[in-house]
């Protein structure tokens, strides 16, 4: 029986070509990414709606965007350890099951404390989602496409929120915010099927439980690696967590690059949910009606669409650390031109679009970033720690964006808080960016 070179599995996943099985695993974490994207937007879409209809101010509504970060921060860190310990694809399901069951809960709420509790259950459904379609993806692209394929994977979740958008500013009128909840709780419930049926699990997860079935089998023939075991009857050795996952984060020279990763995430989140979250019903107060305002909200999610095309090619270019530095810088000025400049209507749309372009366009590229800066071995859990503690930021931008509401400032203006969280994004950057070149001149000389 021919036996397994456990360097040579990895090798092979690490250089594995682009066929129908990867690009199927990608396409189907994109439609993931794309209900994940909606569920977030969609309590900022209907909050407008809800405080007419329940005669609440837009700002009482502060609680139900906390929690909805307090629930994804809870999901990214849990379901970090969960993927690497009990695989990419369970998380993924129960996680579209929390997104289905909380949404349609949320259509018979009568009252902001029972948004509160039901928009906690989604938050964990949201942050599971984002770290385990990352790994998944992650493990079924060859190293050199990772970090451009895993930012497109990432286009699903701006994409999920600007076609949501445009469709609840369609449905809106005619059926009113319970529309909203329909679709973010049907959608997910559609797609767990397909998931069942079509979506492999990790091959490095497969590999390292080591256990054979004929499905699993013909899934590494596939991908060209002999699912035989090694010769003495050992497990598989791939790149995947031994012992405390999260510890693993601060070894091998991953403690830096983490700490300046999570601080990262913290600041572009902040800016990302405070803008996000309260920008409907900035809108509203600024003269919009509630249909007009998610319209216009959703050219948000419309930008990172158009940007992440021009990061990929660019990042190969020039490095995505640059890229991301140049956009986070640019993001800080269209940020102030919303909130201090009184545009006209047209030209007000070009400038959320265009911050959509830096903030959330920013975070797809981050994303690929830091998927391809963490080894394998420790990829979920870093990008569901990363989310996880970058949702600190987004439960502290929808709580500071209702005080300054609270405390009288006019309504665009609070969201100059984002240029200074901008700016510390940028500082995290380009400090990861010096990390990485001295690494590289460290490798050089030991070839040499």
């Amino acid at each position: 029986m021919p036996t397994h070179n456990p360097a040579s599995a990895e090798a092979r996943l690490e250089s594995q070509r682009l066929g129908p099985l990867q690009l199927r695993v990608a396409f189907i974490c994109t439609l993931a990414q794309m209900f994940d994207g909606y569920d977030i937007t969609s309590i900022g879409m209907a909050v407008p709606s809800l405080s007419a209809a329940w005669h609440i101010p837009g700002a009482a509504f502060a609680n139900t965007f906390v929690m909805s970060s307090v629930g994804i921060m809870v999901g990214a860190l849990a379901s970090g350890p969960a993927g690497d310990r009990l695989g990419r694809k369970p998380v993924l399901i129960v996680s579209l099951l929390f997104l289905t069951i909380s949404s349609l809960a949320c259509v018979y709420a009568t009252s902001i404390s029972e948004l509160v509790i039901w928009r906690f259950v989604t938050g964990i459904g949201i942050g599971g989602i984002m770290p385990a379609t990352v790994a998944l993806s992650s493990d079924y692209v060859p190293e050199r496409l990772r970090a451009p394929i895993i930012m497109v994977v990432f286009t699903g979740n701006p994409l999920g929120g600007f076609l949501g958008g445009q469709l609840v500013a369609q449905l809106l009128p005619h059926f009113g915010w319970p529309a909203i909840f329909w679709i973010g709780g049907l959608l997910p419930l559609a797609l767990i099927p397909v998931m069942l049926l079509w979506l492999p699990e990790s091959p490095r997860f497969l590999l390292a439980r080591g256990r054979m079935t004929t499905s699993t089998e013909r899934l590494l023939q596939t991908l060209n690696i002999e699912p035989a075991g090694t010769a003495d009857g050992s497990a598989h050795v791939v790149d995947v967590s031994q012992g405390n996952p999260v510890a693993g984060l601060f070894r091998d020279g991953l403690a830096t690059t983490t700490v300046f990763v999570w601080i990262l995430y913290f600041a572009n989140l902040l800016s990302i949910y405070l803008i996000s979250y309260w920008l409907p019903t900035v809108l509203n107060l600024s003269g919009l009606s509630p249909a007009d305002s998610v319209f216009a909200a959703s050219l948000m999610s419309a930008g990172p669409l158009v940007s992440v095309f021009a990061m990929a090619p660019l990042s190969r270019h020039f490095g995505p650390q640059r890229v991301l530095a140049v956009m986070l810088v640019a993001g800080v000025l269209v940020i102030a031109i919303v909130g201090l400049a009184n545009l006209p209507h047209d030209l007000l749309l070009l400038a959320i679009f265009l911050m959509g372009c830096c903030t959330v366009g920013s975070m797809t590229g981050i994303n690929g970033m830091t998927a391809a800066l963490y080894p394998a071995r420790v990829r979920t859990t870093g990008m569901g720690w990363a989310l996880g503690v970058g949702r600190l930021g987004g439960i502290g931008g929808p709580w500071l964006g209702g005080v300054l509401l609270v405390a009288g400032w006019p309504p665009r203006q609070i969201f100059l808080c984002a240029c200074v969280t901008a700016l510390i994004g940028t500082f995290c950057v380009v400090m990861l960016h010096i990390m990485k070149r001295r690494r590289e001149l460290q490798i050089v000389p030991r070839l040499a």
